[in-house]
């Protein structure tokens, strides 16, 4: 086992403060007149559950470590070889439980207990691109398979010959934005394109963005704001795609804003989502001046191109696929395209601890 104390110790280990914590705000609640002022009330709830869900993973933690400290005690003083294998079983054991704690720790952002919507976008590059985006769709759809979140595609363009244009995926569990938002940025792929005749080396992009679900109370949004224009879902959506004229899009005139759903069963359903969405989008505009972020994710051009990428896979000539922000380099591509990118997620976690 790494050494570094017990892990109720350190600053994302400080187990006992936030149990304190916790039963401080729960004080609070029992008091009369908490829900008075509704935006701090709601922020207190919102942050005990946070720390709920992170107390958790550290209790097993500490339990964990004491389990095979004790054990490592009672065979050294009973001089048992026997048990040594036991105890290398416990301590790694322990080590498992302690990073997994600790990872789970790093997700202490304000947003990142939250649902989140994620956004996948085609770019330069033409049909690969598109393409491209419907990989990215199908990778991150089996990562939230695995990680027992729900994912619901609530508006999909797909492109003419293949691929997608755009997507949008509502992601519903526990600090769904916390295990995404380390996928916003432009994603590069380089391979041989499967639409070229004379089977040339291609290089295609295309954007993740990932926002969290926000509460109605938090996003203010007059009607006079909005235009909705109601529409048939079309094109190749698949079973789960409603035929009739129920899709809804929405946009918000002061910005410029579009959020659509056409997934749901009924226009009303369908129109409920879009505004869970724009809500979502207008507080990340609000929250994170987005047009500016955005200009510096995509480079001066603002195009999902050459420029600051996080991320690149390559298939032809090699085979890997490089994080630009952690160093983290992966031979197993088809893995990851198949969602196997807890490494890439847990690096960015734990290199921006903090910065959510």
């Amino acid at each position: 086992m790494h050494g570094g104390g017990s892990p109720s110790s350190g600053t994302l280990f400080d187990l006992p403060a936030k149990e304190r914590r916790i039963a401080e705000i729960e004080s609070e609640m029992s008091r009369p007149g908490f829900w008075d002022v509704q935006e701090r009330a709601q922020a207190l709830v919102a942050e005990r559950s946070r720390l709920a869900a992170l107390v958790g993973p550290l209790q097993e933690a500490s339990r964990a470590v004491s389990d095979a400290l004790e054990l490592a005690e009672l065979a050294e003083s009973a001089s048992d070889e026997s048990a040594l294998a036991e105890i290398e079983r416990e301590a790694e054991e322990a080590e498992r439980v302690v990073r997994e704690a600790e990872l789970r720790a790093t997700l202490s952002g304000p947003n990142d207990a939250r649902n989140a919507f994620l956004r996948i976008h085609a770019g330069a590059g033409g049909t690969d691109s598109c393409d491209w985006a419907q990989m990215l769709l199908r990778m991150y759809t089996r990562y939230l398979e695995r990680k027992g979140l729900k994912a619901t595609i609530v508006d999909v363009l797909p492109n003419e010959e293949a691929g997608i244009k755009h997507a949008t995926v509502r992601v519903d569990g526990p600090f769904a934005y916390g295990w995404l938002r380390s996928e916003i940025g432009v994603h590069r792929l380089v391979r041989i394109s499967p639409f070229d005749a004379n089977h040339r080396r291609h290089t295609s992009f295309a954007s993740a963005d990932v926002v969290p679900e926000v509460e109605d109370v938090e996003i203010e949004i007059q009607e006079k704001d909005l235009r909705i224009d109601v529409y048939r879902s079309g094109g190749k959506g698949g079973q789960h795609v409603n035929m009739t004229d129920s899709a809804v899009r929405i946009t918000h005139i002061p910005t410029g804003i579009v959020a659509a759903c056409q997934n749901e069963r009924s226009q009303h359903q369908n129109r409920a989502m879009a505004m869970k969405l724009l809500r979502a989008k207008l507080k990340q505009l609000k929250d994170l001046e987005r047009e500016k972020e955005l200009a510096k994710l995509y480079g001066e051009k603002g195009e999902i191109a050459w420029g600051n990428q996080i991320r690149s896979y390559t298939l032809q000539p090699f085979q890997l696929v490089k994080d630009h922000r952690t160093g983290v380099e992966v031979t197993a591509v088809q893995a990851v395209l198949d969602g196997e990118i807890d490494v890439f997620v847990e690096a960015y976690l734990r290199q921006f601890a903090g910065h959510g």
